[in-house]
Formats: structure tokens, C-alpha cells, sequence
């Protein structure tokens, strides 16, 4: 007996980082993302697809996302159990209960409503979430006054925080030593959870995961981009019987990248190079650098270039977020290298005096600038780099 289990597809999700283009390009990961689910069962053997909770971004989304939501689910050749979560909850706005959902979603689509589903041979158990803010444990409740019965193999679909991870609303967070007595107790096989977007083991029966977001939605997730296959053996185990088998499949398209540099030779800055040339697939990966340093004008120069050059390629390059904590060097063998006259070297000459003055300012006052690796504090000294940087990418061009 095997079954699908995923999360947090978030249909309909946009990101303020991204282009338009990389957007268009992250949502239609997201759908293929669900196509793939049919793939997988199929060659894994799953008889169903559990989806624990957020199948929406919100219970707002447009027509065309609900749309192709269902178009994709109609390729999905299994039964598909969706739970509503804390992002598309079952309450009186409920996408899941729309009009256009009923009309579009293939009738091997079910919601979960909180009444079990029978499935090739497994109980269903849910927990939807029915406001933004319950005031209990919904896991709790599903399981409330149940035993083993022989013959009847359960399996919970539930969504949210449990107390090893913290939850926003304390009311809901969910009891995992009260569901891992359960499984214990052989009362459920198998416990599928949504909410935290990285695939995770949690607890100690093997029997209880996060399945993690099938698409990356952020730096901070560990190990998503998967879904899961659950393997429950052929018959009911006895209580205290071992973990059932978890395998993760990779599904997701993009990655999430982080990468902090020290740059203060010419070598460091060909490692920057290397480094975004040999990212893979760079249309889809979101990439956020952490710089730190001492640069000449120059060398700041072929950086800015290079961050330039990879902004135009990657999915998204989060400059805005980016630590540039760099000290340009302007000292005169940097401004002879320009090869300057007139006015245009007296004003490189200005702005090398305000960003060296704006330095010597923030050490004075106690402040970061000037240490190795950390950049002055003041927007005047920043504003002066930048425009070094830039003098030198005009002399150099012209």
C-alpha cells in the first residue's frame, strides 16, 4: 500500500522579487509541479495523492489560477485528496467550495471536509482548517476517542505548526506526543502534515513528515522540492510496529541559493565569476550573495559588471537585500588607472576625498566603517563608491 503524499502547492503565489518574466516562469513551475504527481504514482505504485493543506496561495486567487489548477489535477491519474490549510481555509469564501471549483476539479478530486475518506483500502482522517484562526488542536480533534480496530488501516491529513517548530496561533498548535502515541498505539499508520515548506521527519515513530513544498518558495527552506512516496506495507502493522517507508522524490524546479564572499583580491573576484557562470539553470534559481571586502575602484567596477550581467540571467538576483559591505580602495594609482583629465578628474579626485573622509568619519564615531570587510555606515560614503564604480565602467567602455 503506497500513497502520494505533498503540501503547500500555494497556487497562485507571486513574489515581490521577481520580474514579470521570472514570475510567469515560477508560477508555471508550480502547475508542472502538480502534472508531475501523475508521473510519479505511477511509477512508484501509489494508489492516492494526499495534499496537506495551502493548495491555494488564498481563497482569492484568479479564475485562470483555479483554471489550470484543476487541468492539472485532471493529470493526475489517481484519486487526489486536497485539505484546506491555513492559506485557503473552508469558510464561507472558500475557493475549494466555489461554484468554479465544483465545475472544473476532475471527479477524482475530493476536498477533505473532516468526514473520512475511504481509499483503496486507508482511512482518510482530516483536519481542514475552517477560519484563519482556530482556537484548538485540529489533530486532536480528528483523532478524539479513537482505538485500533483491526482491519482498519487510518492515515490523518493535517496542517500546521507543532510545538517543536513553534506556531503563530499557540491555541493550534499541534500535539505531537498525543500523535505519536497514536501511531504507537497502532490506532494511525501514518501522518501527513502541511505547513512547514521543508520535508521533515518530526517526532520519532518515522510515521510522521512534512512533505515540504514541491516548488522552493524561499532562502530559508531546507530540503524542499519534494514529495514524498509512503509506503505502509501490505497489512495492518501491529502497535509498536516500525516507521513506514518515506521516500522523497524530487519534483521542484528551482532553487534558492546563498552564498557569502570575502572580496579583496583579483582572485576573489574571479571566484564571483566562476561561481555565477556555473550556476545551473540559472532562468530558474533565485540567488542571494552576502559580500564583504576591500576593492579598488576597478575591481568594484568588474563587480558591479558581473552582478549586472547575472541580474539579466538568473530568476532572481536579490541585490536589494544583498550586504554589499565593501570598502573601495580609492587611492591615486586607482584614479591614474582611469586615465582621467580635466573636470572628470578633478571630480573622481572629490569623491575618492568624500568616500575616504566619510570613513574616517564612521571610525570616529565608533562605528564599523574601515574594518576589514565591513563597509562605512554613511549613505554619503555609499554614494560616493558607487559613483567611483560606475566612473570607472564609462572610461573603461570609452
Amino acid at each position: 500500500m503506497r500513497f502520494l503524499h505533498t503540501a503547500d502547492w500555494q497556487l497562485g503565489m507571486t513574489r515581490h522579487y521577481l520580474s514579470p518574466e521570472a514570475q510567469a516562469r515560477s508560477t508555471e513551475a508550480r502547475f508542472e509541479a502538480v502534472r508531475s504527481l501523475g508521473r510519479v504514482a505511477h511509477e512508484h505504485g501509489c494508489a492516492f495523492v494526499v495534499v496537506a493543506g495551502d493548495v491555494f496561495e488564498t481563497n482569492h486567487v484568479g479564475r485562470d489560477v483555479v483554471a489550470r489548477a484543476c487541468e492539472a489535477l485532471a493529470e493526475v491519474p489517481v484519486p487526489v485528496l486536497l485539505l484546506p490549510g491555513n492559506h485557503d481555509p473552508l469558510d464561507a469564501g472558500s475557493v475549494l467550495r466555489s461554484e468554479l471549483f465544483a465545475r472544473l476539479a476532475p471527479s477524482h478530486v475530493h476536498v477533505l471536509d473532516g468526514e473520512p475518506v475511504d481509499v483503496a483500502g486507508v482511512r482518510v482522517l482530516s483536519a481542514p482548517w475552517r477560519s484563519k484562526r482556530p482556537v484548538e488542536d485540529l489533530a486532536a480533534r480528528a483523532c478524539a476517542g479513537l482505538d485500533r480496530e483491526e482491519g482498519v488501516r487510518r492515515v490523518l491529513a493535517a496542517h500546521g505548526a507543532v510545538e517543536d517548530f513553534g506556531a503563530a496561533t499557540a491555541a493550534a498548535t499541534i500535539d505531537l506526543v498525543a500523535l505519536e502515541r497514536l501511531v504507537a498505539d497502532g490506532v494511525l499508520e501514518a501522518v501527513c502534515l502541511g505547513d512547514r515548506h521543508s520535508t521533515t521527519d518530526v517526532g520519532s515513530t518515522g510515521r510522521v513528515w512534512y512533505a515540504g513544498a514541491p516548488e522552493p518558495t524561499d532562502h530559508d527552506e531546507v530540503d524542499p522540492g519534494n514529495v514524498l512516496v509512503v509506503d505502509l506495507g501490505d497489512e495492518q502493522p501491529p502497535p509498536g510496529a516500525p516507521g513506514a517507508v518515506v521516500t522523497r522524490v524530487p519534483v521542484g524546479r528551482w532553487r534558492f541559493r546563498r552564498h557569502r564572499l570575502d572580496l579583496s583580491t583579483d582572485e576573489d573576484v574571479d571566484a564571483l565569476e566562476e561561481l555565477l557562470a556555473g550556476l545551473p539553470d540559472k532562468s530558474r534559481t533565485a540567488l542571494k550573495l552576502s559580500v564583504v571586502g576591500s576593492l579598488s575602484v576597478a575591481q568594484k567596477a568588474r563587480v558591479d559588471a558581473l552582478l549586472e550581467h547575472a541580474a539579466d540571467l538568473l530568476g532572481a538576483l536579490q541585490v536589494w537585500e544583498r550586504r554589499s559591505d565593501l570598502v573601495v580602495r580609492a587611492d591615486a594609482e586607482d584614479l591614474d588607472a582611469l586615465g582621467l583629465s580635466g573636470f572628470a578628474r578633478e571630480a573622481a579626485e572629490q569623491l575618492a576625498v568624500r568616500a575616504g573622509a566619510a570613513v574616517a568619519a564612521d571610525l570616529a564615531a565608533g562605528g564599523a566603517g574601515g574594518e576589514r570587510g565591513r563597509a562605512p555606515s554613511t549613505p554619503d560614503a555609499v554614494a560616493a563608491q558607487d559613483a567611483l564604480s560606475l566612473l570607472h565602467r564609462l572610461a573603461a567602455a570609452g
